[in-house]
């Protein structure tokens, strides 16, 4: 071998290493692929209530499908737009951090000052279930009817309390709109969460629930429900009246969903609503909705975001006309 040849060899071997030194930062400066890590899923309502068993059902089967473990962490506040609004502020959108919602993150901002926009400050992951509201009274309740318990408020106005999660949420709204719809006055008591609730109507401290979540208290006989406020009649209480049916025309409809904060990559979405979607088919989550009585409301990312514009213009025009005060 010529000293000419060797050099040459030795100088393709130098271009190579240093091709290879020069690559290495670029390889090792790529981030893991998502998820590398937990995933925290923030619960903006107190624990024992029905979001809390159903998010905490998908949440299992959400970590089975990316492979990580996804941490739920309650946050309850501010009829569950609290702990989201931090989120919206603080979080990095790296699809580490995410939030279940409520349909009253759209309704808030037009009965008080909020620190989001409901329609910029988020990316909207999938929606995945809605609440089944019904008014429920304590089973040794004068009341057997509805009717019952209107007859009983026209007596006694502003008498007759009621509760629902916040001011503002889907049980609140609709118990002022029946008051309105029929000349009466109720006494609106807000909580944080069902089971607060709970505990409040057997201790006889308020008379009416005004929620969803009453399925298993109605079950125990502890309490029994008057009427729901869906389109119709639901399949494990078909007894059951809908206000509706009762001659007022109420009905409520709160999605539940998911999102991030702003600014999510699409990608990363996409990998986040592929594998909710996928998760709700677990069983153990369809029996905890069974359980609430609540219906699969699927929306997907770009269905969700448009829904959150349509809504939060609605939810102004009705606040409006309502006349809902901030308490």
């Amino acid at each position: 071998m010529t000293y000419r040849a060797l050099s040459r060899r030795q100088a393709l071997g130098a271009l190579a290493a240093s091709a290879m030194c020069l690559a290495a930062p670029a390889a090792l400066a790529q981030p893991p692929a998502y998820p590398h890590k937990p995933v925290t899923l923030i619960l903006p309502f107190p624990a024992g209530g029905a979001t809390d068993a159903q998010m905490r059902a998908i949440a299992l089967a959400l970590g089975k499908e990316i492979g990580q473990t996804v941490v739920v962490v309650n946050q309850p506040g501010l009829a569950g737009t609290l702990a989201p609004a931090a989120m919206a502020r603080s979080a990095a959108p790296d699809g580490y951090t995410i939030s279940v919602v409520p349909a009253t993150l759209f309704r808030l901002l037009h009965l008080q000052k909020v620190s989001y926009d409901p329609v910029t400050d988020f990316t909207y992951i999938i929606n995945l279930t809605g609440y089944t509201n019904g008014l429920v009274v304590r089973d040794d309740a004068p009341w057997k009817t509805l009717q019952d318990l209107l007859d009983d408020a026209k007596r006694r106005p502003g008498q007759i309390s009621y509760s629902s999660t916040g001011v503002g949420g889907g049980g609140h709204i609709a118990m002022e709109r029946l008051a309105r719809a029929t000349g009466l006055k109720f006494n609106f008591i807000p909580f944080k969460g069902m089971a607060e609730e709970t505990s409040a109507l057997l201790g006889g401290h308020i008379d009416v629930i005004s929620d969803p979540g009453w399925g298993a208290l109605v079950e125990s006989g502890k309490a029994r429900v008057l009427a729901t406020l869906g389109d119709k009649r639901l399949k494990r209480w078909p007894q059951v009246p809908t206000l509706k049916e009762m001659g007022h025309d109420i009905t409520v409809n709160s999605p539940v969903g998911i999102v991030g904060p702003k600014g999510m990559d699409p990608a990363l979405v996409k990998t986040l609503h592929d594998a909710f979607h996928r998760a709700m088919k677990d069983a153990t989550y369809q029996r905890a909705l069974e359980l609430y009585d609540q219906p699969d409301l699927y929306m997907s990312s770009a269905a969700y975001q448009q829904y959150a514009a349509e809504q939060t213009a609605r939810e102004k025009t009705f606040i409006e006309q309502l006349g809902i005060k901030l308490q």
